[in-house]
């Protein structure tokens, strides 16, 4: 079964239930290791990294992006 088949099962479950399995997978997330979590976020950067190659994103730079995300918090 792949994953496209397990997610359109799932969606022909209720709100409700749907919202439970979805907290009961974020909190699984918690339970990786250290090296399950730094393998996720390497392939994560890579997967950005083509992205940017590709053209399909753009890179700011950290202290606009920062900026930006202090004056939403104000």
């Amino acid at each position: 079964m792949t994953v496209q088949n397990i997610e359109r099962q799932l969606m022909k479950l209720d709100s409700r239930t749907r919202a439970k399995l979805a907290s009961r997978l974020l909190l699984s997330l918690d339970e990786l290791s250290d090296e399950e979590n730094e393998q996720l976020w390497a392939q994560e950067a890579l997967r950005r990294h083509k992205e940017l190659i590709k053209g399909k994103a753009t890179s700011r730079p950290a202290n606009i992006v920062f900026r930006e995300a202090r004056a939403r918090l104000k």
